[in-house]
């Protein structure tokens, strides 16, 4: 795993993390333009460089898969 207990990361190690403990395919060029665009987790800056704490991914992650289903149906009625 990514993180190895660092409180922060950086915005190239994000997509590792999210793969890795929530299964979200994610690029760095995604990132990019979520965080000029709005939509994407939370960030903090230490002065130009975007980190983002392990947290703040888990509750974006959390935001964007939808409850269990067992049919294609389900997901459209939901």
């Amino acid at each position: 795993m990514v993180n190895e207990g660092r409180p922060r990361l950086r915005r190239t190690e994000v997509p590792d993390y999210l793969m890795g403990k929530h299964g979200i395919p994610i690029a760095v060029a995604t990132l990019n333009k979520l965080a000029s665009t709005g939509g994407g987790p939370a960030m903090q800056y230490a002065g130009r460089i975007p980190l983002y704490r392990p947290e703040d991914l888990d509750a974006w992650a959390a935001e964007r898969l939808s409850k269990p289903v067992r049919s294609t149906a389900e997901r459209d009625a939901a």
